[in-house]
Formats: C-alpha cells, sequence, structure tokens
C-alpha cells in the first residue's frame, strides 16, 4: 500500500468532537481535511479546508470525497456502511465498510468476537418475538441492548426477570435486540490498537474507565491493574483487530471480573472517548494514529510520558443560565490540559470537552483532577 503523503486531501465522514480532533491532528501534520457533516455548525468544520453540508448518504457529496480525497475515515459507526463500500471502489476508505458493519450490530458484533476466539458475556440474539419466549434464566438478570444506533447508554434496559424483559422487548418496539447477562464486575478498562497490516500494529497503554448514567466520567491511565491483565488486554485488542483484517484505530472495552479474568464488552472503529488521554500524555495521540494508519504510514510510537486521567465535561456542567464553567481553577493549574468541542449549545448529557491532569501517579492525577472538576 503506498503511502499517502502531505499535502493530500483526507475525507471524514462526521463532524462531532472526534471529526475535530482528526481535522486538528491531520492538518498539524500538513494534510488538508474535508469534513462531510450535515450540520452547518459542525465543531470539525472549524478546522477543515471544506465542509460538505449534506446528509451522509448524499450522492453528490460522496462523489466530491472520492473524487477530491486520497483517503476517506469516519468518526462514527453509525455511519451508513455502504456509502463507506461505495466510496472504498475509488478510493482509499478506513476502516472498511465492513468493519463498521459489524460494529453497527451487536449480534454481529458479538458473534465476530467470539469468532476471533475471545469471550463476551453469556448473551441471547432476540431477531423476532419468538426469540424471546424461550427460557431466559441464563441470562437474567441482565441488560436488554438494542442491537442498532446505541450509545452512550442510549437504548439499554435492566431487566430482572422474564416477564421484566419481554415488556422491554415490546416497549422498545420489538426491534432487534440483544439481552446480555449482567456480570459481576471489578471495574472496566479499555485498549485502542492501530493497525495498518499484520506487521503494523501499535496499541495504546490500557485506560481504567468509570461511568455516570452510561456516559463515561473518568479515564485513568495506566489502569490500576497487574500489569500481565493490562499486557493480556492489549493483546486481545490486536487480536481482535488481526481477525478483522481491521485498518484504522480500533477501541475495544473489556468487562474485569471479579476472577481477574476479561470479557469483551464491545468495540468502536474509530478514535475513542477513553483515548483522549493520549492528546496529552503519550508520545502519539489516537488521532495522528488514525490519519497514519490511513495513509499507510506505520503506526507511532504509543509510550505513556506520564500517568493522566482524562475528565468529560458533560453539558450538566454549565450554569443553568448558560454561562461557562469557572475555567480559571483549569487555567491556573500547570499540568491541567483543558480541550473544548466548539458545540454552540450546552445541554445536560451532551459532551461538550474534556480535561486531562498528569502526576507522578495515576491515584494523585486522579485525586487532583476530581478536585479540579469539583470547582469548575
Amino acid at each position: 500500500m503506498a503511502a499517502i503523503l502531505p499535502p493530500s486531501m483526507l475525507g471524514i465522514l462526521g463532524g462531532g468532537q472526534l471529526g475535530r480532533m482528526f481535522a486538528v491532528a491531520a492538518k498539524t501534520m500538513g494534510y488538508r481535511v474535508t469534513v462531510l457533516d450535515p450540520d452547518a455548525n459542525a465543531p470539525a468544520a472549524q478546522f477543515a479546508d471544506v465542509h460538505l453540508c449534506a446528509p451522509f448518504n448524499d450522492a453528490a457529496a460522496l462523489k466530491t470525497l472520492a473524487q477530491t480525497c486520497a483517503a476517506v475515515t469516519t468518526e462514527f459507526e453509525n455511519v451508513n456502511a455502504d456509502a463507506m463500500r461505495e466510496l472504498a471502489r475509488t478510493t482509499r476508505v478506513s476502516p472498511s465498510g465492513d468493519c463498521v458493519a459489524i460494529a453497527q450490530d451487536r449480534i454481529v458484533e458479538k458473534s465476530w468476537i467470539n469468532k476471533a476466539g475471545l469471550p463476551t458475556a453469556p448473551y441471547l440474539a432476540i431477531e423476532s418475538v419468538e426469540d424471546i419466549q424461550v427460557d431466559l434464566t441464563p441470562y437474567l438478570p441482565g441488560i436488554l441492548k438494542t442491537a442498532r444506533l446505541g450509545y452512550d447508554g442510549k437504548g439499554q434496559v435492566r431487566v430482572s426477570t422474564q416477564d421484566e424483559a419481554r415488556a422491554a422487548y415490546a416497549n422498545l418496539g420489538g426491534q432487534a435486540c440483544v439481552l446480555e447477562k449482567m456480570l459481576d464486575l471489578k471495574l472496566e478498562v479499555s485498549a485502542i490498537v492501530t493497525r495498518v497490516s499484520t506487521a503494523q500494529m501499535a496499541v495504546f497503554p490500557v485506560a481504567e474507565n468509570s461511568h455516570k448514567n452510561g456516559i463515561l466520567d473518568v479515564s485513568i491511565v495506566p489502569a490500576r491493574i497487574a500489569p500481565a491483565l493490562a499486557a493480556s488486554a492489549q493483546q486481545m485488542a490486536q487480536s481482535l483487530a488481526e481477525a478483522l483484517d481491521y485498518v484504522g484505530v480500533l477501541a475495544v472495552e473489556f468487562f474485569v471480573l471479579d476472577d481477574d479474568s476479561l470479557v469483551v464488552n464491545e468495540i468502536a472503529p474509530r478514535p475513542h472517548n477513553s483515548g483522549h488521554y493520549t492528546l496529552t500524555a503519550c508520545l502519539t495521540d489516537q488521532f495522528q494514529q488514525q490519519v497514519r494508519a490511513m495513509c499507510g504510514l506505520l503506526p507511532g510510537r504509543t509510550d505513556l510520558l506520564s500517568p493522566v486521567v482524562m475528565v468529560n465535561l458533560l453539558g450538566d456542567v454549565w450554569k443553568e443560565d448558560g454561562r461557562e464553567p469557572n475555567w480559571d481553577v483549569l487555567a491556573e493549574a500547570p499540568n491541567a490540559q483543558l480541550h473544548l468541542y466548539g458545540k454552540k449549545q450546552a445541554r445536560p448529557g451532551r459532551k461538550m470537552g474534556h480535561f486531562n491532569v498528569m502526576a507522578a501517579t495515576a491515584d494523585e492525577a486522579l485525586e487532583q483532577a476530581e478536585a479540579l472538576k469539583d470547582t469548575l
């Protein structure tokens, strides 16, 4: 695969915060950027050379991408996989439409994870009313999740009994779902791998993640787990990327069970919220890796320069009258870095930015990060 070098034009489907940080990385590396997003105020458009303000399946916009971009990627998995396959006929696309399609459907995704020899929580694929009439005991208590279009805790219902599961399925409109058994967790971690080819892979240090209301709240790096367990998570992420013949940045989320075994929760075919710490604390960040992978370049080194904690900033932090949080406290912390996403309106639950805190140890970084957030 021939390398794509600056000042080539790179395209991205999606103009949210991940697209924005991709655009910053690509521009810094000397590339030009075209963003396709229907939102006239898309955060990524502020850094793009070209903003195609059109639906993701717009034929004319996709044709423009194919004709003007040396390579195209995506910032989210709910993009039209067929559109990516069509683009791949005339330009380089990573990850492939086939890989994105796998990540779009929990049933297909879990099947692929198991096919790669990796464990998932026990689950039942529910694609019809008949499927949920069986004995559900092996999967209870559990979480009923829509097979498609679920993210940040959306499309998920906790159920304890068979009657609750069937009622929840009906309330979700009878669409395809997965009933996943709830496991006794010690904690959750993630590993982000960059793959260009079998011989060209790099994986970031494992992050320890905590969530609130289904949305990532804090990532702690290095994860406070045994080194052998972290190495196992990294190896499993690489094995999955290899099984998928994946090209690009792939995030793999894991459950750590009480016996210190690892179970794959889900994958994301793109840079991930839990990888934002790399912007501050790694030799190469996850968005630079995204650029390098799509351009056929060797992945950069992923050395951790310092323990770090990433804290998500949701719209809940903004004042009720719309005023900004007290940024002074972050500006006056010399080991903290604030990243805002350029979104016009703050809403509860909406990701507006994040900040990273670097310190001598992960525990010190966490203590300071929590104190800073409390004073915003």
